[in-house]
């Protein structure tokens, strides 16, 4: 069995995978806030309790350099919900300040979470005699 096996750093790497599909999302919002119409997106929570539970995991991966690999295929696996507290008179829903406030607790909380998978790694390779 592999390491990357197990549930825990499976539902980590799932993790990660999920704060990489986000900071998509949020870049995509600060990109947008000048266009009008343009409604803010967010990915709905993760959850580890449904990361565990869910059987069906499929991964989409390219089988030859020649074909066109999907950019932001996080989005769909994750869901997005979009809330837009004010509204400008362009229709423009996002507000540049909460979107930077996001992108830096997003980033945070993937730090921790790699921090976290690091550590879980390394005490295993301790745990086996192997560091």
């Amino acid at each position: 069995m592999q390491i990357g096996g197990l549930s825990l750093f499976s539902a980590l790497t799932d993790k990660m995978r999920w704060h990489q599909a986000r900071q998509g999302v949020l870049a995509e919002n600060v990109a947008n806030a000048d266009t009008p119409n343009y409604v803010e997106r967010d990915l709905k929570a993760f959850s580890f309790g449904e990361e565990m539970t869910s059987s069906a995991k499929f991964t989409v991966s390219t089988t030859s350099p020649t074909h066109i690999a999907i950019s932001s295929g996080g989005e769909s696996r994750y869901g997005t919900e979009s809330s837009p507290f004010e509204v400008t008179p362009s229709g423009n829903g996002v507000n540049l300040e909460d979107e930077m406030m996001k992108v830096a607790s997003n980033e945070m909380d993937y730090q921790a979470v790699t921090a976290l998978y690091t550590r879980s790694l390394r005490l295993l390779k301790v745990a086996l005699g192997k560091a």
